[in-house]
Formats: structure tokens, sequence, C-alpha cells
């Protein structure tokens, strides 16, 4: 091993292994040191297939295709208002690929290592990176522990790979915790589960409940990764009654479709808690060094976005240590697009699952909300979400940018709307139900002239049952519309814009005989204030006329 080359990089894993392959590839002196050694056992099997693209890149495609994985074509969830499994297919976006992979880590992660490897990458393992080097304010190098003894690489350039470690942010105060996802997750392996039916059976499986939600993900070895996510003071308390196993076979119980699926199903090793996830470095990148995947940030497990922002930030950072490396003039042009683009990636992730953190809807309501995070009218709701969720690769204009520092009129657009519509429509949801809800009550609900509320008959088993949708007239992808419950439905045609919200919920009392009137008005306080901020209901407030109606509702929707 040479105590000196032209680039270290922290951490062995995807995003590691990627930008060392990339960086040999252009000629560079490349060292990785990896804390442990591999194969070694990691957490977040689902890859998306937006990474594919980058495993091509990497030389890797056929020892993946080889490995026998599990091929994965999407998602099935029991999530939100919908009390059945509904599911979601990469081949619904037309320009995303149809398919990506349930891999097991140590073997996948072993493939992009040994690669690395065979593409000129000093490969040190078992060797733990005990601090940064800086020299005059620049990262210089790394300080590590290997077999006993500690040793020095000095580098031109530093890349923190180091995965949830994040040595740098760690060392240089970088990193800002997520208050969003205050979340900790309890996983293990289960062998001898049943599976969802083709062609779902490669899917991810995803249940909520009371407290979290559970993944179940299929593995070509026979066993499957299950893992609660729960609010972290919630499991804190739980986890010190219950212990890791106890609890994790707690929050199965909670989900009625997983425990079936794990019914005859035996566990295998020990369970494992990840705390503390959901977080981002206030800079990706410094004098003499670049942050990488889990590193500079992550997001939530709920999108398996894990390996995708590893992989795809693996390979804007190539480029920028390369422009950064033949220019150094560069450096503060390439850092900010470097942040810009990635950041990008990140928010997409970020804002979704807020969406499903945040709202207990219908299926249809996500894809449709999901049009409006990316902002792309020109696709569907489905292929909106699907192309969201799914991930999109970096583009070769994009690491032209990095190389020219210039970002495109436009490119940043989009997150701009993601956030600004988010921040307006947690204004508008807590506009509407401050003072318990008062002025929603006793304001005046009516369906704009493009909204209708349908009623459709669907077959559920051998029989007919009836459902209510609120329906937009000018948009032909929407054919499915806003499903409701019949009691809001019921609320909902009785709004002709002359009675409040309140005379209309005492009329649908009274006519139905409610003996709880309690019951409405909470309903009324949850589901409503959704429907409102997506634009397919407008409420006048108390004390305004129609005419001064378009000020309140600009908390609501753009």
């Amino acid at each position: 091993m040479a105590d000196v080359c032209d680039i270290v990089v922290i951490g062995g894993g995807p995003g590691g292994s990627a930008v060392a392959t990339f960086l040999a590839d252009a000629g560079y002196a490349v060292t990785i040191v990896e804390r442990e050694r591999f194969p070694r056992e990691h957490v977040g099997e689902s890859l998306l297939p937006a990474s594919i693209p980058i495993l091509e890149q990497l030389g890797v495609m056929p020892e993946v295709e080889a490995a026998g994985f599990v091929v994965k074509h999407g998602a099935t969830l029991v999530w939100g208002s919908d009390p059945d499994p509904w599911s979601w297919y990469f081949s619904d976006d037309p320009g995303q690929r149809p398919t990506s992979f349930q891999v097991v880590r140590s073997e996948f992660d072993d493939i992009l290592l040994k690669n690395a490897a065979t593409h000129g990458v000093d490969v040190q393992e078992d060797a733990q990176v005990l601090d940064v080097l800086f020299d005059e304010g620049r990262a210089s190098g790394v300080r590590f522990l290997q077999d006993g003894s500690e040793s020095e690489i000095t580098a031109r350039f530093v890349v923190d790979a180091s995965g949830q470690a994040a040595i740098l942010s760690r060392k240089l105060g970088l990193l800002e915790w997520d208050t969003h996802f205050n979340n900790l997750a309890v996983y293990g392996y289960f062998k001898g589960g049943s599976h969802l039916e083709s062609p779902n059976d490669g899917n991810i499986f995803i249940e909520a409940f009371e407290h979290g939600w559970l993944w179940k993900i299929p593995l070509h070895t026979g066993v499957d990764s299950v893992g609660a996510v729960v609010d972290k003071d919630i499991g804190h308390d739980r986890l010190r009654e219950l212990g890791p196993e106890g609890f994790l076979q707690a929050q199965i119980n909670e989900a009625p479709h997983v425990k079936e699926m794990l019914s005859d199903a035996s566990f295998v090793g020990e369970p494992k808690v990840v705390r503390d996830w959901s977080y981002k470095s206030t800079a990706f990148s410094g004098d003499g060094y670049i942050l990488v995947g889990d590193a500079a940030c992550f997001v939530d497990p709920l999108f398996s976005s894990g390996v995708h922002l590893a992989l795809g930030s693996a390979s804007l950072a190539s480029t920028y240590v390369q422009t950064v490396l033949k220019d150094p003039s560069a450096s503060e042009r390439a850092a900010a697009t470097y942040r810009d683009i990635y950041e990008k990636q990140y928010q997409y992730f970020h804002l979704t699952a807020q969406l499903f953190y945040g709202t207990n809807r219908a299926s249809d309501s996500y894809f449709w909300e999901a049009r409006r995070i990316l902002g792309d009218d020109s696709k569907t709701p489905r292929e909106a979400f699907v192309k969201v969720v799914g991930g999109q690769p970096p583009q070769g204009y994009e690491r032209a940018v990095i190389e020219r520092g210039e970002i495109p009129d436009g490119i940043l657009d989009d997150v701009s709307r993601m956030e600004a519509h988010l921040k307006e429509q947690t204004a508008a949801t807590e506009r509407l139900t401050e003072n318990n809800g008062e002025d929603l009550l006793n304001g005046i609900p009516v369906l704009p002239s493009h909204i209708r509320l349908e009623q459709k008959p669907i077959l559920s088993g051998s029989e007919y049952k009836q459902t209510f949708h609120l329906v937009v007239d000018s948009d032909k992808n929407l054919a499915h519309g806003y499903p409701l419950s019949p009691v809001m439905a019921g609320l909902i045609a009785k709004m002709d814009g002359s009675k409040t919200m309140s005379a209309i919920i005492s009329e649908f009392e009274a006519e139905h005989g409610v003996a709880q009137p309690g019951a409405i008005r909470s309903l009324i306080l949850k589901d409503l204030p959704p429907i409102i901020t997506i634009g397919m209901l407008d409420v006048t407030p108390p004390g305004k006329t129609r005419a001064e109606r378009r000020r309140f509702e600009r908390l609501a929707r753009k």
C-alpha cells in the first residue's frame, strides 16, 4: 500500500466503490480505506431501476445478473385510507426501466468493491479511519488503524463515503438532523415466509400500522428482510420493555398482512436497531473534500433511496473531483452545482416521504400529488409517482454542468416548486384547522365548477359495491378521481354554496340519526383540509365574501 495517492476514499460501500472506480478509470491513483472486511451484512436491499444505468457504467451488470437476485417490478403497500394492498410498477412510467433487484447487500456490495479493485483501485479492508487530515484548511489525507497499527495516507483529494458514520460532517459540525423523520428502525431476517402472488412476488411489501410501518423484502437466499419503522420516542420505550426481537415481533403483530405472511416463518440471527438516520449536511463539499451518499444526507428508508442516492452522487462526485483537480479555480462553481443537482434528487424522495407520513389518503391521490411535486403535467399521475419514487439517474448533461460550473435556466425550478407547494399546503392545513377548526366549520363550502361528485360501482369479490370520487372534468389523466368515504360523499353532496359546514353536518346527523356528533366533526377536520388544499373544494371563510375567497385560498394552492 502506498502512503501517497491522488484520491483517498473513505468507505467501500456502493458510493465509495463507484466513485473510486470512476476516478480510477479516469487515470487517477485511488485508495479505498474500508473499516470492515467484505462480504459483510448490510441493510437496504431494495434497488431502484434508475441505478441500473450507473451499474452498467461501472461494468458490474453481468455479475449482478448472474448473482440470481430477486427481480423487482415495483412495490405493494397497505398505506393510507385504502384497507387493501395496492401496487405500483416501474413499467407504469414509459421512461422508466421496468424492473430492478432485491439484492443481498453482502453479495452486492462485494461485487462493487471487487470491481473497484479490478479497475486498479487500491482497496484496504479492516482499516478504520480515525481522522481526516487537514493542511492549512485543506483536506490532505486520512489517519487509520489497520492490523493494530496506525498509518496515514496523504492525498490530493478526500472523498467521504463513510455512510451514516458521516465522518467529515461530524468532524466539521456540518450535520443537521431532520425533524420531519424522527424515527428508528428495528430489522431482522425470517426464513420460511410466504410471498405475494405473481407479478408482485418480487415486490417490496410495505404495511402501515398505528405507530409506524413494516417492510418485507424477499431475497434469493430464501429469507425475507423485515423491518419496523416507528416514532423514535415510542420505539425507545418499547425497546427497553421488550428488547429488539420482542419489539420487532410486537410490530409484526400489529400488521395483519405481514403477520399472515410470516405465520410459518422462523427468525434468523439477531435483530439490529438503527437510530438517528434522517439528516443533511449543510455543505456537500469543501476545500479538498466531497461527501457522497449517506455521508452527505439520508432521507428515510420508505422509498429505498439510499443505494440510489449513493450511486448517483458517486457518478456526479467523480466529475466534480476531476474538474477541481484539473482547474482549482472552478472549485466554488462546481461545488454549488454538485450540491444543487444532488439535492434535487434528495428533495424528490424527501417531499414524497413527507406526503406519505403526513396524510392518510387513497392511492390515486398519492399519484396525483406526485405529479404536483414533479411539476410535469405531461405525465399521468401514476407515471409521475413512479418517476419520483423510481429515481432518476444522473444524465450526461448534469456531469457536463459540473464541469462548466453553470446551471441551465430552469433545472431547479421543480425543486423550488416542490418546496413552495409543501410549505403552502402545510400552512393551509394549519390555517383551516386552527381555533379547533372554527373557520372551516363556519365557512361555506362548494365544489368548483370543474369538479363533480361521482358514484361508481366496482367489483369487490363476487359482488359490486358503490364507491364515491371527486372527479376533475378537465383532467382526463385523473380517471379515477379522489376517493371518498360514503360519509364524506354524503356531506359533499349537500354543499350548494349557501350553507355553512356546521349546518351541513347538523343536517346530515339529523337525517342519519348520528348518535355521536363529535365523530362527524373529527372526520371533517381530518379529511376535508387535504381536499381543499389540492383544489377540489372551495371554502368561503366566515365573514368573507365569495370575491374575497381567493386571498384565503392562496394559502392552500398556487
